[in-house]
């Protein structure tokens, strides 16, 4: 059963009140007030705000002798809310007639005024506390005022590990700086794989701008730590602008066979992930199921099942709080195989997962699943889009130079009302021009239709080399034979070295793009209201890890539902790791069409020996929306690749 939680809607965004109850300090602090509410003769609950439910979920309200629960809003009265009768708190004095009731609790943040307001109907003797137990030192809140404010709370989950096959590093900036914050300190608690605390510290980041730079190789010196997995709770002090805390994430070892990376883990718990792919012939594939929260997943809370197969296998194993579990998907559904995928029932106990494929010969990758709604339904518009969008949703993705990889895609149904996807594929070389177009009909939501572009689109691919040998495809909606679409378009993109095998796989969902018209808040815009037609991305680099082998990779791609400026002009500006600005370039890529370039591309040698370990680049284009992605590659092969993120 899902925990009774709400973390994030997608019309109201994130749930602070979540993010609060579930804080590991929050977890700290509750024993003190659940022995408190265990010691007294009678406990009445006021709920004023519906929040009980919610910490009940992960402090369960076992031993304690309640006596009423009572509420302030009319409409609620007569509710049943942890199996009671909900009623008006004017009866609370009643409710304590011959039935002590000696503390009053208030399931509310910031509850002095709540509490002012009723404080005539309180029996005699009877002592108020609230959730104001749990609350954070005032030193790590940006607004005092309003302890829910989401600022307070700009957290997220990173999976950690260090051990003698490699390790984890975690990069971002201080872009919380350009919204005003001039004090930005990460709070940071490191879980083992059980969820105790290997550490605990306090990173300053005081300049805006300043790369951001957390490597488990590090840690593990500065804190005498031996071998270890589990996961990262960051926690950004001071921000303003941005309740999410974004990184990127690459695991990387003393063998480019260790080399991935991943990004930011959502920071909200959701029902459904999808997207896991089942093991190839060969293949290991481990779900990494980290909990979120300070009480325990009990075993078979969590399932999983094939992709369109409502026959689930469930994780029977408890997982502790904050603890981390590494779940075999051969163990829990013998016989799926690649390209068949797997769905994930989570039940609101973790944020976005990682999984971590293993073949045959040692070459390890990591990657996520995403999130799946529960809230979608087929649009009935979608099909009539073509009249004023053109391609409307695409889903753009790189084909690297083929001469080196192959390029592999398998579309992925991603809302649990989809049941099937109506799709076309098309190949697209570097100046925007379409070479070759694969309907792949009503997909089924149990599909295992993977299309490697080298040999279902060759020609496509041929025409390419004109080009650099590189360009990118489209996943659009495609309605000869009707069907039906939610906007909600995803797929997994597998890449291949073709001489050594290596492997790197990404995955997202498909948007609008560079069309002034919107529709359904597409465009997006992640600053302001559609549409969305300037680009900021984040682009770390590979400087301080030690391994001259490496070089940083960037594949950005124009993409446009209708004809839009001609060509962009998008700055490609370098920082140190102080977040000093040391070289811009402009690169102009034709519209529809995409550019694949490395570091030492944009950057002469003694530009990036100015710039340091610790560089960044920031990709700005105040005329268009750019969707890109990003990797490092290895001179043996290997390499990895993710999609990119804004600030």
């Amino acid at each position: 059963m899902a925990l009774k939680i709400d973390t994030f809607d997608n019309r109201t965004g994130g749930n602070g009140y979540y993010k609060a109850v579930s804080h590991p300090l929050a977890a700290e602090s509750a024993p003190a007030l659940m022995a408190k509410l265990r010691a007294a003769d009678g406990v009445a609950i006021y709920d004023p705000l519906g929040y009980a439910e919610g910490f009940a979920a992960f402090y369960p309200l076992d031993g304690i002798n309640i006596r009423g629960l009572f509420v302030q809003d009319i409409g609620k009265i007569g509710e049943t809310v942890l199996g009671l009768r909900t009623q008006p708190v004017t009866d609370l004095p009643g409710a304590a007639i011959g039935a002590p009731v000696d503390v009053l609790f208030v399931t509310a943040f910031d509850a002095d005024r709540t509490v002012d307001h009723i404080r005539h109907l309180l029996p005699n003797g009877c002592e108020v506390v609230s959730l104001d137990a749990l609350r954070l030192p005032a030193d790590m809140l940006t607004n005092t005022k309003n302890y829910l404010d989401p600022m307070n709370f700009a957290t997220n989950f990173a999976f950690f590990r260090d051990d003698a096959t490699g390790h984890t590093r975690l990069v971002t900036a201080n872009y919380w700086g350009r919204y005003g914050a001039t004090d930005i300190r990460l709070w940071l608690r490191l879980f083992d794989r059980a969820g105790e605390v290997l550490a605990e510290w306090t990173e300053p980041v005081p300049g805006d701008r300043q790369s951001i730079v957390l490597d488990s190789a590090d840690i593990r010196t500065r804190f005498g730590l031996g071998d270890f997995t589990g996961q990262l709770f960051v926690h950004a002090i001071g921000a303003t602008g941005h309740d999410v805390v974004k990184y990127a994430l690459d695991t990387y070892g003393a063998s480019s066979d260790m080399l991935s990376c991943t990004h930011d883990a959502n920071a909200w718990p959701a029902d459904f992930y999808a997207g896991l792919p089942a093991p190839r012939d060969g293949e290991d594939v481990i779900l990494w199921v980290q909990n979120s929260h300070p009480c325990t997943i009990p075993a078979g809370e969590i399932a999983m099942n094939a992709m369109g197969n409502g026959v689930a296998g469930t994780i029977d194993t408890p997982v502790g709080a904050y603890a981390t579990l590494a779940v075999r998907v051969a163990d829990v559904l013998p016989g799926l195989a690649w390209p068949q995928q797997v769905e994930i029932s989570a039940g609101r106990h973790f944020v976005r997962p990682r999984y971590e494929i293993t073949t045959a010969k040692g070459d390890r990758r990591i990657a996520h699943a995403n999130v799946e709604r529960t809230d979608l339904k087929p649009d009935p518009g979608i099909p009539e889009l073509r009249n004023l969008m053109g391609k409307g949703y695409i889903l753009p993705a790189p084909i690297l130079p083929t001469a080196t990889w192959r390029s592999i895609a398998l579309p992925t149904p991603m809302a649990t009302g989809q049941a099937e996807l109506p799709v076309a594929l098309l190949t697209i070389d570097s100046d925007g021009r379409e070479t070759g177009r694969l309907a792949l009909g009503r997909l089924p939501r149990d599909h295992a239709r993977q299309i490697d572009l080298s040999g279902e689109m060759a020609d496509g691919l041929a025409a390419l080399e004109a080009g650099g040998g590189f360009g990118h495809m489209e996943l659009v909606y495609d309605f000869p034979d009707g069907g039906d679409a939610d906007g909600w378009l995803h797929a997994l993109f597998r890449y291949e070295n073709r001489a050594t095998g290596n492997a790197a796989e990404t995955s997202f969902g498909a948007h609008i793009f560079n069309t002034v018209l919107t529709y359904r808040n597409e465009p997006q815009s992640y600053n302001g209201r559609p549409p969305g037609l300037s680009t900021r991305l984040f682009l770390r680099l590979a400087g301080d890890i030690a391994d001259s082998s490496l070089e940083s990779m960037c594949h950005l791609v124009y993409p446009a539902s209708t004809p839009w400026h001609g060509r962009s002009q998008t700055d490609i500006a370098l920082y140190d790791g102080d977040g000093a600005a040391v070289a811009t370039t402009r690169l102009e890529i034709p519209c529809g069409g995409s550019r694949f370039w490395r570091y030492s591309d944009i950057f002469d040698a003694a530009t990036r020996a100015q710039a340091g370990p610790r560089a960044y680049v920031i990709i700005r284009d105040t005329t268009c929306r750019l969707f890109g992605y990003h990797g490092l590659s290895h001179a043996d092969g290997g390499f990895s690749l993710d999609h990119m993120f804004g600030f």
